[in-house]
C-alpha cells in the first residue's frame, strides 16, 4: 500500500493529511487511521449545484484512505438526470455497483443545474453508468430500510447535502420485510448522528431547506438523533476548485464539472457547501469547526430558521475555528484525489 502521509499547519492547528492507496473495493486501511470507518449513507440532490460533486470525490478519496464506509448514494431530486451523475461518480471512483434511490413520493423536488452549460446532461453522456433516468432508480427509503437494519445500533451516520425529502419519507415509514420497526424508530435504533448542510446561522432562508419546506419541518421536529449542521455562512467562505480544473489528467468528472461551471463565473472558486457537511460527517468537527449546541427549527412556509442555544438542545451548528482560506486548501487536496487502481 502505497501511503501519503503530512501534517500541515492551519491556523495555529496542526492538521494530518493521510491518503492511503486502498484496493477497488476500497476496503483496504491507512495507517492513520485507527478508529472503524464511519458508516455512512450519503443523500445528495446532485444537480442544482455543482459543490455535489466536489463532496462525493471528497467521500471516495477519504473511503479509500479507510476513513469511511460508503453504503449508498441516494438522491433527494427527482431530476431525471440526478441518479445517472451520481453512478457516474460511484463508477469512476469504482463503486459502480454502489446502491443508489431516489424519492418515490407524492411532491418533493424536480430540479436540474442553473449552468447555460448543463452538466447534468454531460456527464452521463460521456461517461459510464447503469441506469438511465432516476425514475428508474429504487425508492430511497427501501434503500434506507433495508441498510439500516443490517447495521449495529447506533452506527450510521447519514450526511445530507440536498433536500430533506428521503429523510422525511423515511421517518414517515412504516415496519416492513426487512424491519418491523416504523421508520422513526428505525432511525433511533440505527442512527448515530445526522449531519445536514442546511439552515443559516443564527437565522436565515437556506436552499435545502426553503425548496421542500414540508420535508425539512418533519425532519427538524421529529428527528429522533443529533442532528449537526453546516450551515450557509460556513461553506459560503471556502471557495474550491481551481487547482482542482488545472489537473493534467482527462477524462476526470469532477474536474470537467468544474471547469464547465467555472467557464461561467466563479473566478475564485465555488462555495463548498455540501464540502464541509460531507467532511464534517467523515471526520468530526474538531479542530476544524467548534460547535454551538441548540434547537433548530423552521419558523415560516417560507423556510425561514431560527436558531436558539441551548445546552441541553438536540442539534449542533458548526462555528469557524479554521480560516476559511486555509480549510479550502485542506478540502481541494482530497478534491484532486485520482481512483485507486489494484
Amino acid at each position: 500500500m502505497n501511503v501519503f502521509s503530512s501534517v500541515i499547519w492551519m491556523g495555529g492547528v496542526a492538521v494530518a493529511i493521510c491518503l492511503a492507496v486502498a484496493s477497488n473495493n476500497g476496503t483496504a486501511k491507512s495507517p492513520c487511521t485507527s478508529a472503524e470507518p464511519v458508516r455512512l449513507i450519503l443523500d445528495t440532490d446532485m444537480g442544482p449545484d455543482y459543490d455535489d460533486v466536489g463532496a462525493m470525490a471528497v467521500m471516495y478519496a477519504l473511503a479509500d484512505s479507510g476513513k469511511v464506509q460508503v453504503l449508498a448514494t441516494l438522491s433527494s431530486n427527482k431530476d431525471e438526470r440526478t441518479i445517472p451523475c451520481i453512478e457516474v461518480l460511484n463508477t469512476y471512483f469504482n463503486r459502480p455497483d454502489m446502491p443508489v434511490g431516489a424519492p418515490k413520493g407524492e411532491g418533493g423536488v424536480t430540479m436540474t443545474t442553473w449552468h447555460k452549460v448543463k452538466w447534468t446532461d454531460f456527464l452521463p453522456a460521456h461517461y459510464p453508468h447503469k441506469t438511465k433516468q432516476t425514475s428508474d432508480a429504487p425508492d430511497a427509503v427501501k434503500i434506507y430500510r433495508e441498510l439500516l437494519s443490517a447495521q449495529p445500533d447506533s452506527s450510521v451516520v447519514i450526511c445530507s447535502i440536498g433536500f430533506f425529502t428521503n429523510l422525511k419519507d423515511l421517518l414517515l415509514s412504516a415496519g416492513d420485510e426487512d424491519c418491523p420497526l416504523s421508520g422513526r424508530d428505525l432511525v433511533a435504533k440505527k442512527v448515530r448522528r445526522l449531519v445536514a448542510m442546511g439552515g443559516a446561522f443564527p437565522e436565515g432562508k437556506e436552499f435545502n431547506v426553503y425548496s421542500d419546506v414540508a420535508s425539512a419541518r418533519v425532519v427538524a421536529e421529529s428527528w429522533p438523533t443529533e442532528i449537526l449542521f453546516s450551515g450557509f455562512e460556513i461553506g459560503e467562505k471556502i471557495l474550491t476548485g481551481k487547482r482542482l480544473v488545472q489537473l493534467p489528467e482527462e477524462n476526470n468528472p469532477v474536474k470537467d464539472a468544474y471547469s464547465l461551471c467555472f467557464a461561467e463565473g466563479d473566478p475564485d472558486g465555488r462555495m463548498s457547501w455540501d464540502l464541509t457537511a460531507v467532511w464534517v460527517a467523515i471526520n468530526g468537527y474538531a479542530p476544524y469547526y467548534k460547535v454551538e449546541r441548540g434547537t433548530f427549527r423552521i419558523v415560516n412556509d417560507e423556510g425561514e430558521n431560527s436558531w436558539m442555544p441551548d445546552e441541553g438542545g438536540r442539534d449542533l451548528r458548526l462555528i469557524e475555528n479554521i480560516p476559511p482560506g486555509e480549510m479550502a486548501l485542506l478540502i481541494e487536496n482530497y478534491m484532486m484525489h485520482q481512483p485507486v487502481s489494484e
